[in-house]
């Protein structure tokens, strides 16, 4: 045993675990378990490995992986030596992970055989590229060594941690730019994990998570040490396009508990004719990460009615949870993203940083111990969030006279048209229950007269059926004002999105309104 277990960050909770029920499974991935002294020992000789290699206290280990264990022993082997994780998102092109390796300063790239040629790509051109180490599978040599090297290194003890050291560097979406590496503490990460238990009621010896999201995303790592800190057993889907078939089935023979998916994944499941039936093990789900509609809400609560419906919002930078709205008010404020979670403090505010009142509009601002430290060797950007000693979010909400508050864009995202504010999520809001269409984005395109025009951006529902844009002003007659009705529709097979399922309106906006200019 490694003493001490006195710390409250991640080496620990495992440790602890490792100590008190070590035949117990703390991780299923595949057919394949991870008891929790299987996971301890492999987190200290993966540490041990990587220490061996020259990374010290507050150097970078990048993580390009799919899903799987030895993604998170590697974050959480760099942490155990000091060291900093830096998960990579596997769908960028070779350009864009060496921006973020060469910005980030990666000392060590640990990947996949899969994606062991995307790695490759990305650090030709490098002029220092990092150390690769490639899981089981891959091809050691050219500057590759095995995983397996890390873990034939003799376990090593755990660093001095301080619960204030940056975990991870978890680089943003980059939805309208160069990603920003938000630096997130050991403790971010533990009050993230106070939250969760929380809010989506974690409790009892049964407790098991599923992981169905990309572990490089912050409701993927992020979401770990949730189950690390009460002894939850974790299940690791492996990366793949959603299937709703292969969750249900996992669900099913695990007895999963708690279960998070984006809006766009609910969708394809709840559409699936025995998703109730076979979800019966499920006690509470969860949604975040992008806006769902009230029409897809409802379609959760008639599918899933056994269980706890709890909305999550928030953002990278908070690690990520601010709001959460939990089942027994679902239906009564039914499209919030609920209140303000106990651990922050948050203000809706104008441009001036004033105060608005409820029923206004105005951007959400921060401050809290989940707050982020800070963006990685970004100065600027970190300054111009923090402006006024509030972090700005950059999201637009309004709050009810109970609290209760409802997102209705994004700053950069609102529409002026005619000098009147119109916010995209509204529209889509009224939009999304047409019963033509499945998926609905707004975008602003120029108009000679107004400034800006909406422009719908629509997946129908079935091809084969015909809408047309008197079709959606007709229906939304009595539900929107005429300046926020659409005055273009255009018609696409697929939404763009990045791998956190969020719409990259950037470039509907590149593609759709570039030179466009809309006639009265």
């Amino acid at each position: 045993m490694r003493l001490p277990l006195d710390g409250a960050h991640w080496v620990d909770h495992i440790g602890r675990h490792a100590f008190a029920r070590p035949d117990e499974v703390a991780i299923r991935f595949n057919a394949d378990s991870l008891t929790w002294s299987q996971l301890d020992d492999r987190i200290h000789r993966v540490a041990a490995g990587l220490a061996a290699r020259g990374v010290t206290k507050g150097d970078r280990v990048a993580i390009l992986m799919t899903n799987r264990p030895e993604f998170v022993e590697t974050a959480i082997a760099a942490t155990a030596i000091g060291a900093i994780g830096v998960p990579l998102n596997f769908r960028l092109a070779p350009e864009e992970v060496a921006y973020v390796l060469g910005h980030s300063g990666s000392k060590v790239l640990v990947t996949d055989p899969l994606l062991q040629p995307l790695a490759a790509a990305a650090i030709s051109s490098l002029d220092e590229a990092p150390l690769i180490v490639v899981t089981e599978g891959g091809q050691p040599g050219d500057g590759a060594i095995g995983y397996d090297e890390l873990l034939a290194a003799e376990p090593c003890p755990t660093a001095v941690i301080d619960e204030r050291d940056v975990a991870l560097i978890m680089y943003t979406s980059g939805t309208t730019g160069r990603p920003k590496g938000a630096m997130l503490t050991h403790l971010n990460l533990l009050m993230q994990a106070i939250t969760a238990i929380r809010t989506s009621r974690i409790q009892g010896d049964d407790v098991v998570s599923l992981c169905n999201v990309p572990l490089f995303h912050i409701a993927g790592i992020g979401g770990m040490p949730v189950s690390l800190m009460v002894g939850a057993r974790t299940v690791i889907m492996p990366t793949g396009l959603f299937d709703a078939e292969s969750t249900l089935s996992i669900v099913e023979s695990e007895k999963v508990t708690s279960l998070f998916l984006v809006p766009a994944q609910w969708q394809v499941l709840c559409a699936h004719p025995e998703a109730s039936r076979r979800c019966a093990s499920l006690r509470t789900i969860a949604w975040g990460a992008a806006p769902a509609s009230v029409k897809l809400l409802e379609e959760m609560a008639r599918v899933f009615p056994h269980t706890e419906i709890v909305s999550v919002f928030g953002q990278t930078e908070m690690s990520p949870v601010t709001t959460s709205l939990p089942g027994a008010d679902a239906v009564r404020k039914i499209g919030s993203v609920g209140k303000v979670i106990p651990t922050i403090v948050a203000r809706v505010v104008d441009d001036e940083m004033n105060d608005v009142k409820p029923g206004e509009v105005g951007e959400i601002v921060y401050r809290g111990p989940t707050l982020m430290a800070g963006y990685w060797n970004d100065p600027e950007a970190t300054a111009e969030a923090y402006a006024g000693g509030w972090f700005h979010s950059g999201d637009l909400v309004r709050a009810d006279e109970e609290g209760f508050l409802y997102v209705v864009d994004r700053k950069k995202d609102m529409i002026i048209s005619g000098g009147e504010n119109i916010y995209c999520a509204e529209v889509e809001n009224v939009l999304a229950s047409h019963p033509a269409v499945a998926e609905v984005a707004v975008i602003g395109v120029p108009h000679d007269k107004w400034g800006e025009t909406p422009a719908a951006v629509v997946v129908l529902a079935d091809p084969a059926v015909t809408l047309t844009l008197d079709d959606l002003a007709e229906f939304s007659r009595d539900r929107l004002a005429s300046y926020k009705k659409p005055t273009v529709l255009i018609v696409v097979a697929e939404l763009p999105r990045n791998a956190s399922g969020k719409v990259l309106k950037h470039e509907l906006r590149a593609q759709y309104a570039k030179g466009a200019l809309i006639p009265r």
